[in-house]
């Protein structure tokens, strides 16, 4: 069976609260689960010790089962010490997109255009 380490949702409309439950990877985000880890409350403040809570042991327990942790509890984990921090990558963050390479193309070529006529003269 594989286990993931994942995120519960409960909470009401805009009012999010989440569970940090140990289940199936099979099973839907919000269903059956084999056991509750702790809990993950993002309306908290960041710097607030009540904002993600977790039973540490159990944790690793179902670390050493083989159960993967989702890259959000992953980075709750490395915040707690429990895990070596991962290097993340984001290559095509600096890269614009389609329309705004479109346009700085049009707006090069209007600027060279001018230039040109000018030195032909």
């Amino acid at each position: 069976m594989a286990m993931k380490i994942r995120l519960a949702r409960g909470g009401s409309k805009k009012r999010p609260h989440y569970s940090i439950v140990a289940s199936d990877s099979r099973m839907p985000r919000d269903g059956r689960f084999i056991e509750k880890l702790g809990t993950y409350n993002p309306l908290l403040a960041k710097d607030s010790e009540d904002r993600v809570k977790m039973n540490m042991e159990r944790v690793q327990y179902w670390l050493s089962q083989g159960a993967q942790p989702t890259d959000r509890v992953a980075r709750f984990l490395e915040a707690a010490g429990a895990r070596p921090k991962a290097e993340r990558k984001n290559l095509k963050k600096a890269v614009p997109g389609a329309k705004a390479t479109q346009r700085a193309e049009e707006k090069a070529a209007k600027a060279a255009a001018p230039a040109t006529e000018e030195s032909a003269e």
